[in-house]
């Protein structure tokens, strides 16, 4: 025979082992809804990634606009490694170590063609748009860093590429 306490104890235990697998259950699809759909950040991380790589480009060939471009590739660069540690962040990756998304780039970064100044500007003026509109569907430090991301893309082309 259970003892009133024993006989309430085992009753808590059974009522937090049930609500919990509720819960989890609960949890399980919504994480599994989520991680069957692409993170909407990697459309950003793809274009900082290429804006980076044609501003550095751009700068090999434009020796009086180098200074300039050189700082372009630098914060495209810093923009495409701010999202790179968000999209690990939220697939539950460490974003101290290197992921899928940080090691496909450093290996599939191919020889790119020079864009001329009006070519680069036109990119960043795609790539802010991209920005702007990603920042306006999302909500929290994913929009501000979106938001950022845009605002930081309209000064390059306003003030470095004029």
């Amino acid at each position: 025979m259970l003892s009133r306490r024993a006989a309430l104890r085992f009753g808590a235990v059974a009522i937090g082992a049930t609500a919990a697998a509720a819960g989890a259950a609960g949890c399980s699809s919504a994480d599994d809804d989520r991680a069957a759909e692409p993170d909407p950040l990697l459309t950003a991380l793809d274009a900082a990634r290429r804006d980076a790589d044609a501003a550095a480009a751009a700068a090999a060939v434009t020796p009086d606009r180098a200074g300039a471009l050189a700082v372009i590739a630098a914060e495209r660069t810093a923009h495409a490694d701010a999202l790179a540690t968000e999209i690990a962040r939220a697939a539950g990756e460490d974003p101290t170590l290197p992921s899928a998304t940080t090691s496909a780039a450093a290996t599939s970064a191919a020889p790119i063609t020079p864009p001329t100044i009006d070519a680069l500007r036109s990119m960043l003026a795609e790539s802010q748009r991209g920005a702007a509109a990603l920042a306006r569907s999302l909500d929290g430090y994913r929009a501000g860093l979106t938001g950022s991301i845009s605002a930081a893309v309209g000064a390059q082309q306003a003030v470095l590429l004029r």
